[in-house]
C-alpha cells in the first residue's frame, strides 16, 4: 500500500539542463510529455581574446529562478526526481567552507591552457595521444585538466585553497548538486568524469597516474557515481520549490541528448545539428579505440540493477553518507551496471556556416531565407563549399588546409553557393559517420537527428540521400533535457526500463533516401575532390598555431562549436551576432 500511494504521488520528473548560454528545467509526466519549462540566460564574459567564463553564482541563481518559475503552483511532492545535464568540461573551484567560487568557471571553449597542454603533452612519449590509452581523449585545452592546472598555478586564492585543504573541483553538474543539497553531496557521473582527462575509462575511477600527471590532488575530485541512481536531496534552504526531491541522474550534455533519442542499442547514432554537429555512435559495452581522430567516451552508467520499494524520505531515511543516498526497502540484487560507450566526432561548421554567409557576404538576410533559396537552384550546380578555416578536422586532419568554393562556373548563382553551403554540413557528417562506422564495425541504419537545423527538410533530405539511411526528429526536440528526465526516472522506478523508454520515443518527421546510388557516388566524389583542394595551403608560419596531430584537433572541432565570438575571430566576421 505505502509502495502504491508513493507511486501515485509522483506524477512528474525534472531536468536541469544547464547550457553553454543559458539554463533551462522542465517537467515531464509519465509519457515523457512536457508539461512546464523555463528558460533563463546568462551572461559570457571575455576577460581577454581566447578566454571564455561563466559566473558561477549566477548559473545557480538561474538555476533556481527557472526551478521557482516551472515549479509555481506544483508541490515538491510530485515530483519523483529530477536530472541534471550539463555543458561538459567547464571547471569551476570553490571554497567548501563557504561554498563560495575562488575564480569565475573556466567554459569549454576557452583556450587559455593551449600551452599548459603542450607542455603536459611532451612530458612523454606520445605527445598529445600518451594518455589516450587510459582516457579515450588527446590532451588538449578543451578538458577539465588543463583548466584545473591553470587555476592552481595563476590563481593564488585557487592554489592557497588547495593547499590548505579547503578546495573543491567540479564541472558544472558538481556544482549544482553541491549547492541543491546544501554541500551534502559532492559527486559528478562517468559520462563528466571520463571528460576530465583524470579519469580511466575502463575502471570509471580517477587514476593515480592521470593525477600524477596532471598534479591534481585526489582531495579536491568530487565522487565518480553513475549517470542514473540517486545520490542525494535537495534541500529545502537551497531550493524550497524541490525541497526533499531525490536528484537521481546526470548527464553531460551530448550524452544526455544521445540518451533522450534512446540510442540504446549498439550502432545506433545520433546528430545534433546546431553551430556546428555533434555526432554520437553506441558503441556498447566496449571502449572502441579510434584509429581516425575521433573521442572514445563513456556515454552512460545506469545504476545497481535493482527491484526494490520507492526510497524512504525524510528524517527515516537518515543522511546517507558520503553522497546521502535513499535507504530503499530491500538490498540491491547486483552492483553497478556496466557501461555503455560510445564514439564522438565534431563537425565545426554547420549553422555557423549559413550565419557567415549571412554577415560576411551577405548573400542571404536570415539564416531561414537559406532553404527557399537553395530549393530554387534545384542542385549545387557543381559547385562545392568546404569550410575549413581553420583546417581539416576528423577525418583528414590536415591544418595547412583552408576553406575553399570551388567548381564555379559563369552558370552558378548566388543559390547554387548557399545549396553548396548547406549540403556541406551533411557531406562532412557522412565523414564522422564513415569513420565511426570504420572504427566500431557498425553499418549505420538510422540517424536520429536534432537540433535547430533539422528544421531544414531540405538539408535533411539531402542528409537521407548522401548517408543512404534514413534520418529521423523526434516529437520532443529538447533531448539534452528528456535524456537528463529518464536517467532519473529510471533510479527511482518512475520509467519502468530502457525498453520502456524506447517505446515512448516518438518521431516527428522523418527522410528515407531518394538518390540514385550513381548520383550518390558522383556527388560524394565531388565533394573528396573539392576537399583535396583546400589541403597545403597555409605555409609553415600560418600553421604553426594550429598543428596538433590528428587525435588532437579533434578537440579543436569540437571547440569550434562555440559562441558566435569565436567563428566571427575565425572568420573575421561580427561575432558577436552569431
Amino acid at each position: 500500500p505505502a509502495q502504491a500511494h508513493a507511486m501515485t504521488r509522483h506524477q512528474y520528473v525534472g531536468a536541469i539542463d544547464q547550457g553553454t548560454s543559458s539554463t533551462r528545467f522542465m517537467l515531464f509526466d509519465r509519457k515523457g510529455q512536457v508539461v512546464g519549462k523555463a528558460q533563463k540566460e546568462h551572461r559570457q564574459i571575455y576577460p581577454q581574446a581566447g578566454w571564455v567564463e561563466h559566473d558561477p553564482e549566477e548559473i545557480w541563481d538561474a538555476t533556481v529562478a527557472v526551478v521557482r518559475e516551472v515549479m509555481d503552483g506544483v508541490e515538491a511532492g510530485a515530483v519523483a526526481s529530477i536530472g541534471i545535464t550539463n555543458q561538459r568540461e567547464t571547471t569551476v573551484v570553490w571554497d567548501k567552507r563557504s561554498g563560495k567560487p575562488l575564480y569565475n568557471a573556466i567554459v569549454w571553449n576557452d583556450t587559455r591552457t593551449d600551452e599548459v597542454a603542450k607542455r603536459f603533452a611532451a612530458k612523454g612519449r606520445g605527445g598529445k595521444d600518451r594518455l589516450r590509452h587510459l582516457t579515450g581523449l588527446p590532451i588538449v585545452s578543451y578538458f577539465s585538466a588543463t583548466k584545473l592546472r591553470w587555476l592552481m598555478d595563476n590563481v593564488p586564492k585557487v592554489r592557497a585553497a588547495v593547499e590548505d585543504g579547503h578546495a573543491l573541483f567540479g564541472t558544472i553538474d558538481t556544482w549544482l548538486v553541491w549547492k541543491l543539497t546544501e554541500g551534502h553531496s559532492h559527486v559528478t557521473d562517468v559520462s563528466n568524469g571520463c571528460r576530465t582527462l583524470l579519469m580511466n575509462i575502463h575502471t570509471l575511477q580517477w587514476d593515480d597516474e592521470l593525477l600524477r600527471a596532471f598534479g591534481v590532488p585526489r582531495a579536491v575530485l568530487p565522487d565518480i557515481v553513475p549517470s542514473s541512481a540517486v545520490v542525494g536531496r535537495v534541500r529545502e534552504g537551497a531550493c524550497p520549490a524541490l525541497a526533499d526531491v531525490p536528484i537521481a541522474g546526470i548527464l553531460g550534455d551530448q550524452q544526455a541528448a544521445t540518451f533522450g533519442q534512446v540510442c540504446f542499442k549498439e550502432g545506433m547514432a545520433k546528430s545534433t545539428y546546431g553551430t556546428g554537429a555533434f555526432i554520437m555512435m553506441n558503441t556498447g559495452n566496449a571502449a572502441v579505440p579510434s584509429t581516425r581522430g575521433l573521442l572514445t567516451t563513456v556515454g552512460w552508467q545506469l545504476g545497481p540493477d535493482e527491484k526494490c520499494a520507492p526510497p524512504v524520505r525524510g528524517p527515516e531515511a537518515g543522511r546517507g553518507a558520503p553522497h546521502e543516498r535513499l535507504r530503499c526497502r530491500h538490498r540491491p540484487r547486483r552492483a553497478r551496471r556496466r557501461p555503455v560507450y560510445c564514439l564522438e566526432g565534431g563537425v565545426a561548421y554547420a549553422g555557423s556556416l549559413i550565419q557567415w554567409l549571412r554577415d560576411n557576404l551577405e548573400m542571404v538576410k536570415s539564416a531561414a531565407d537559406s532553404e527557399p533559396l537553395a530549393v530554387s537552384a534545384g542542385d549545387n550546380g557543381g559547385v562545392y563549399f568546404v569550410p575549413a578555416f581553420a583546417g581539416l578536422f576528423a577525418p583528414h586532419w590536415r591544418p595547412d588546409a583552408r576553406g575553399v568554393i570551388c567548381g564555379l562556373t559563369s552558370f552558378n548563382t548566388r543559390a547554387h553557393v548557399v545549396r553548396a553551403a548547406l549540403e556541406a554540413s551533411a557531406f562532412q557528417v557522412r565523414e564522422v559517420l564513415d569513420a565511426m562506422a570504420q572504427d566500431s564495425g557498425s553499418r549505420l541504419g538510422t540517424v536520429r537527428a536534432d537540433g535547430g537545423m533539422t528544421a531544414n527538410a531540405t538539408l535533411m533530405q539531402f542528409q537521407a540521400d548522401i548517408l543512404d539511411a534514413k534520418v529521423t526528429v523526434p516529437r520532443i526536440s529538447e533531448t539534452t533535457a528528456v535524456g537528463a528526465a529518464y536517467a532519473a526516472g529510471l533510479a527511482v522506478h518512475f520509467f519502468a526500463s530502457t525498453d520502456a523508454l524506447a517505446t515512448m520515443w516518438a518521431e516527428d518527421r522523418s527522410w528515407l533516401p531518394a538518390m540514385d546510388e550513381g548520383r550518390r557516388q558522383r556527388l560524394y566524389a565531388g565533394w573528396q575532390k573539392a576537399v583535396r583542394r583546400t589541403l597545403n595551403w597555409a605555409g609553415p608560419e600560418e600553421e604553426e598555431s594550429t598543428r596538433m596531430g590528428p587525435a588532437a584537433l579533434v578537440a579543436v572541432a569540437a571547440a569550434a562549436l562555440c559562441a558566435g565570438i569565436t567563428i566571427g575571430r575565425l572568420a573575421g566576421g561580427r561575432g558577436g551576432a552569431l
